[in-house]
């Protein structure tokens, strides 16, 4: 067991994208993860030391540091634990500022406090939006959307539209699938005027079994008859009406959200 941290003077969010997607490269390594952010002052980046300490008293081994930290002094205090460092600040902008020709600024936060009174203001519409779009609530806003994501129950179409509204300002909404819908493959009534925005979520049926389990055990809505049915029908649903869509089995949704933003071609407002 490997015990790896995320360290920032920030949310830490960064740092641990960053982080996991070199971490994942070895799937047969045991972890024990633990973010610590907004490291801000000499207190708490102590205190970061002493659980990066206790960590390494504990497994028996250095820990695995991942750090996003732009203050100089408090990397310095990081670097004095025994943790292994892998700076990602540190690594890059020394290249950047010898090839821009021009110092970093070196200032915690900055991205946060650069970013625009619009792009806050469009990131919250478009949360707002998904929210109040969710899952058929309503389709009078349908004609707002940039994208309507459609699928069977529980294909991951909630976390998908937030993901792509707080991360890419993306107007999403989505239009759940239901077994009458299901039994042909003609659209839904209030689907057909939009179906230039429509994009499918697929998923095998025994990962959707399993997902249904957890939150109807032993019902009809979980049997592995219902799910096989209900895969099989959106998939030809897809096929006949030309809707793209894409597999939620075993996928992250940064991956669904980047293949969808990659065939869909919608356009970002962050």
């Amino acid at each position: 067991m490997r015990t790896i941290f995320y360290l920032s003077d920030s949310t830490g969010l960064t740092a641990e994208t960053l982080g996991r997607s070199l971490v994942e490269q070895f799937p047969d390594l045991q972890i024990r993860e633990k973010i610590i952010p907004f490291i801000s002052d000499i207190s708490s980046a102590q205190a970061a030391v002493k659980e990066i300490q206790l960590a390494a008293q504990n497994d028996g081994q250095p820990p695995i540091l991942f750090s996003t930290l732009v203050d100089n002094d408090l990397r310095d205090i990081i670097a004095q634990s025994p943790g292994i460092l892998l700076d990602f600040v540190e690594t890059f902008i020394g290249r950047l500022e010898v090839e821009l020709k021009m110092e970093s600024s070196n200032k915690i936060g900055h991205r946060h406090d650069s970013e625009s009174y619009e792009k806050y203001m469009a990131r919250m519409e478009a949360l707002n939006y998904a929210l109040r779009n969710d899952d058929g609530s309503t389709i009078q806003d349908y004609d707002q959307a940039d994208i309507i994501l459609i699928g069977a129950s529980r294909t991951g179409k909630t976390p998908t539209c937030l993901y792509l509204a707080m991360h890419f300002g993306i107007l999403a909404a989505n239009y759940p699938l239901t077994p009458d819908d299901l039994e042909n493959t003609r659209l839904p009534e209030p689907l057909k005027s939009h179906k230039a925005k429509l994009f499918g979520l697929h998923i095998t049926a025994e990962r959707l079994q399993k997902i249904r389990q957890e939150r109807r055990p032993n019902s009809t809505y979980a049997s592995l008859s219902q799910c096989q049915f209900e895969v099989r029908q959106t998939e030809a649903l897809f096929r006949d009406q030309k809707i793209p869509f894409t597999t939620t089995t075993d996928r992250s949704v940064e991956e669904l959200a980047s293949t969808i933003l990659h065939h869909s071609k919608v356009n970002r407002r962050l």
